[in-house]
């Protein structure tokens, strides 16, 4: 049984965080512990919200990669795409994507080109066939594609309704409240206020309330 780690956008597996290891025949997620390429020391304390936010930030740019460069093809805005196979594994500098319909059926092809590591398109499992739980015909041509397993299938209905606004206010607040953690527990920071509304989308109702 072959299997893969999941990436990191820098192509390296995180030095605090095990990494994944996923086998689309049996579709299961094992934590490993041990890696000749990775320090698993587990973190201290002292940094515990520091490795929790890298991780974090880590998901979110993952996630914002993958919208962005999916939206530089026409997928996203064609009903007919279900499904987008990326195939990352045969070229460095560029990755080959092809549609299908909700049958499973191959509709057409495109190339996004890699100029720097950081537009690289691995996995996302907020997007992913396999974590999203998107059906894969029996026998289809889409079919076909995920078991010659050199790259992914997108789930272009999770992409569709991903809010990029939205997932940035989110992972900025998270962010926030793991490095918090730290500085409490160090005594840097002893307390904090989150106001109801978001000063950047209401800047004159939040100078109101801070008066």
């Amino acid at each position: 049984m072959e299997s893969f780690p999941l990436l990191w956008q820098d192509g390296n597996h995180s030095p605090a965080i095990p990494y994944i290891v996923m086998s689309r025949r049996t579709k299961v997620i094992t934590p490993v512990k041990e890696h000749q390429m990775v320090d698993m020391q587990p973190p201290s304390d002292e940094f515990r919200g520091f490795d929790e936010a890298r991780s974090i930030m880590w998901c979110y740019e993952a996630r914002s990669r993958t919208y962005a460069r999916l939206s530089q093809t026409d997928f996203l805005a064609n009903d007919a795409v279900a499904a987008v196979h990326v195939e990352n594994t045969s070229r460095a500098d560029r990755v080959f994507l092809t549609a299908f319909d909700r049958s499973g059926g191959l509709l057409f092809g495109d190339t996004l080109y890699i100029d720097d590591p950081t537009q690289r398109l691995d996995v996302t499992p907020e997007f992913d066939h396999d974590f999203t739980g998107m059906t894969v015909a029996a026998g289809s041509e889409l079919e076909e594609a995920v078991e010659r397993e050199n790259g992914w299938v997108v789930n272009l209905d999770a992409l569709r309704d991903y809010d990029p606004l939205e997932d940035r206010r989110t992972t900025q607040r998270a962010v926030l409240l793991a490095h918090l953690g730290d500085m409490m527990a160090s005594g840097q920071a002893r307390g904090f206020l989150f106001d109801k509304h978001d000063a950047a989308e209401d800047p004159g109702e939040a100078d109101t309330d801070a008066a």
